[in-house]
C-alpha cells in the first residue's frame, strides 16, 4: 500500500532497514534493504546473521560508470539479468569482510567524493548496477532498493540481502511478514513501489469548463492506465473531502447516453463540487464494469437480446462487476486524503474503500431521474448490485 511504501522511506532516512518483496510469479523471495550512504557494521552483522543471504550493494548506472565497476563477466546468463559488477573492497579494509569492513565499502560506494582508485578489485562486496527506470522497466530488488533511495532524497545506492530460513530454504511470503513482524521492520512489495513511482510522474494543468473551474491531474499508474483527479480547491482533512468514485464510460460521459446513468451522474457530481467549492472526481480507468469497451458493447448486444446487465457480464465470462477501487484508494492516499464523504449509491465503493483504508465519513445518495431507456438497467442496478436507489 501506498502508506507503508511512506513508512519504508522514513524507516531507511533513519537508517532502518525494510523488507522488500517481489512478486509471485518472478523469485517470489524478500531483502533487507538499507540505504548505502547509512549502512552500520550493526546492520550489516544483522544481515549476515538473520537475512542469511549474499549481501550486494546496488548503485546506479552513473556511480558503476564514475567508479569504472565493470560486469563480472561478458555474456550474463542469469534467468533475471542480474547486473553483478567485479567484487570490491575499499582500499581502507584490511580482509574487508568484517560486517564493520564490508559497511565501510558500502559507505564508500555511495560517497560521491569515491574514485575508482578507492576500491580493491576483487573484494567482499558485490555492487550490482540498476537499470534506468527502475521499477517500472525491471521489478528486481536492485532497481527497488534504488527507486527508494530516489525517493528518500538519497544517493542511489543501497545494500541488500537475500532473506533465508533457518533451515537454510528460502523465506517465502507468508514467512516473509512473519519475519517483519518479529524484527519490527516495514514491509512492503515491489508492486506497490512501481504503483507509487507511476504516480510520481503525475501532471497537474488547469481545467476551465461549463461546470465551472476546476483542476487537472493525471495519475498514471503501474499498468500504463491514465487516471484523472478533477478537482476544485485546496486538499484538506480538517473536514471530510467530497468525492465522487467514477469509472470511464465513453457511452455515457461522452455521448449522452440513456442506456446508463453514467454520463449525468458524472455532470452533477461536478456541479455539486463547484457548488461546496471543494471536492473532486476521480475518474478511473474501468470501462464496462472494468471489462473493457469492446466487452460492453458485446454486453449491450446481449441486452438487446432480453439479457439484463449483470446476466450479460456473466454470460461473456467476466464477473458481474470486475472493478476494484484499491487504485482509487492509492490514488488518495498519494495525495494524503483520508476522509471522505462520498457520492455513490453503490455500497461496495464504500466497504472496498474502507477496507483499503479510507474513511467513509458519509455516503452521500447521487440519485438520477430515470429514462424510459435505462429504467430496466436501474432496477437491475437496485436488485442485483444492491445500489441504494429510491425508486
Amino acid at each position: 500500500m501506498i502508506e507503508d511504501v511512506r513508512q519504508a522511506i522514513e524507516d531507511l532516512k533513519a537508517g532502518k532497514l525494510v523488507v522488500i518483496v517481489d512478486d509471485d510469479d518472478r523469485e517470489a523471495e524478500g531483502d533487507l534493504v538499507g540505504l548505502a550512504s547509512l549502512a552500520t557494521g550493526e546492520n550489516v552483522n544483522f544481515m549476515t546473521k538473520h537475512a542469511r543471504g549474499l549481501i550486494c550493494s546496488p548503485v546506479s548506472k552513473e556511480i558503476a560508470e564514475r567508479l569504472d565497476l565493470f560486469p563480472m563477466i561478458d555474456v550474463n546468463t542469469d534467468p533475471h539479468g542480474t547486473a553483478f559488477t567485479v567484487s570490491v573492497d575499499h582500499s581502507s579494509t584490511t580482509t574487508g569482510i568484517s560486517a564493520f569492513e564490508r559497511a565501510k565499502t558500502i559507505r564508500a560506494l555511495a560517497d560521491d567524493n569515491s574514485k575508482s582508485s578507492d576500491f580493491q578489485r576483487p573484494g567482499h562486496m558485490f555492487p550490482l548496477v540498476g537499470r534506468q527506470g527502475g521499477v517500472l522497466k525491471r521489478r528486481g530488488h536492485t532497481e527497488a532498493s534504488l527507486d527508494l533511495a530516489k525517493l528518500a532524497g538519497d544517493v542511489q545506492a543501497s545494500y541488500i540481502c537475500e532473506i533465508l530460513k533457518d533451515d537454510g530454504t528460502m523465506a517465502r511470503r507468508n514467512d516473509l511478514f512473519a519475519f517483519a513482524e518479529e524484527w519490527g521492520l516495514t514491509i512492503i512489495d515491489v508492486n506497490d513501489i512501481a504503483r507509487y513511482m507511476s504516480f510520481e510522474d503525475n501532471v497537474l494543468v488547469n481545467l476551465p469548463s461549463s461546470h465551472g473551474d476546476f483542476d487537472l491531474r493525471l495519475l498514471e499508474d503501474e499498468q500504463g492506465k491514465e487516471h484523472l483527479f478533477i478537482s476544485k480547491g485546496e486538499i484538506s482533512n480538517k473536514k471530510p473531502y467530497l468525492l465522487r468514485l467514477h469509472s470511464e464510460c465513453l457511452t455515457g460521459d461522452v455521448f449522452g447516453s440513456y442506456r446508463c446513468d453514467c454520463g449525468e451522474q458524472l455532470q452533477t457530481a461536478l456541479e455539486k463540487i463547484e457548488a461546496e467549492g471543494q471536492g473532486a472526481v476521480l475518474y478511473l480507468r474501468q470501462e464496462g464494469r472494468g471489462i473493457g469497451l469492446k466487452n460492453k458493447l458485446r454486453a449491450y448486444q446481449l441486452q438487446e437480446k432480453g439479457i439484463d446487465t449483470y446476466d450479460a457480464n456473466l454470460a461473456l465470462g467476466f464477473a458481474a462487476d470486475e472493478r476494484d477501487y484499491g487504485i482509487a484508494a492509492d490514488i488518495l492516499s498519494y495525495l494524503g486524503i483520508r476522509d471522505v464523504d462520498l457520492l455513490t449509491n453503490n455500497p461496495n465503493k464504500v466497504e472496498q474503500l474502507e477496507q483499503a483504508g479510507i474513511h467513509v465519513h458519509e455516503r452521500i445518495p447521487l440519485i438520477i431521474k430515470p429514462h424510459q431507456e435505462n429504467q430496466l438497467y436501474l432496477q437491475v442496478k437496485k436488485e442485483k448490485f444492491h445500489h441504494i436507489l429510491n425508486f
